[in-house]
């Protein structure tokens, strides 16, 4: 088994979080995220976040959670952090889960992620990616403002684990850049097949353009 694409479960995600993040000016990344955790059935969708970042992405995976009956988990590294977040979130009305803890000891007890979203401006963001515990069915990983990545040369396969198998790999101009991987899953693969493949749409909230991605 793998992960599935459906398009109309994106539309519906993407266009619930645009009208939820009207406040926000990101560039539309935490549309283009809740379309894909959405659109992709993901079940399991976590994210990291730090202290003083906006909630806009957050705001977008609890939609796509919502969407697809799954559960949406953020990642703080203190009481401080968590705090600062649940406020956020409260005040855009989203109810909350977060664990606190660095990168090892919060993906301890999260097993079977099939989304994931990290932000390279975290300094540990590499390592919540080493720790990570992918779904068997595959996974969608995403590390967002890809361009102000600290970590120079960056690779997936030198941050993720043994056996972990990156299918393909693209940089998205959405915000300040968007890394996403697709992971293979047990006996398959993650992703869409030339065969198959589907398009996903994206408006630039600020300038009206849109941007078409393959998968």
């Amino acid at each position: 088994m793998k992960l599935v694409w459906s398009p109309e479960t994106a539309s519906k995600a993407y266009l619930e979080t645009v009208k939820s993040c009207r406040i926000f000016n990101d560039s539309g990344v935490a549309e283009f995220l809740s379309a894909m955790a959405a659109g992709w059935n993901t079940k399991l969708i976590v994210e990291s976040w730090s202290y003083g970042g906006p909630v806009a992405t957050s705001i977008g995976l609890a939609v796509a959670a919502r969407h697809t009956s799954g559960r949406h988990v953020c990642i703080v590294q203190d009481e401080r952090s968590k705090s600062s977040y649940v406020e956020a979130m409260a005040v855009a009305g989203v109810p909350s889960t977060v664990i606190v803890g660095d990168a090892e000891e919060a993906m301890e007890g999260l097993s079977g992620i099939d989304f994931l979203v990290v932000d390279s401006k975290r300094k540990d963001f590499a390592r919540v990616l080493r720790y990570a515990k992918l779904s068997h069915k595959g996974a969608i990983l995403a590390c967002k403002n890809a361009c102000r990545r600290a970590i120079s040369g960056f690779r997936w396969n030198r941050v993720l684990g043994k056996g972990t198998r990156v299918v393909r790999s693209v940089v998205l101009p959405v915000g300040q850049g968007l890394d996403i991987a697709h992971i293979g899953a047990d006996g398959g693969v993650v992703g869409y097949k030339n065969s198959s493949s589907r398009w996903i749409k994206h408006i630039d909230q600020r300038s009206g353009e849109e941007h078409f991605f393959r998968g």
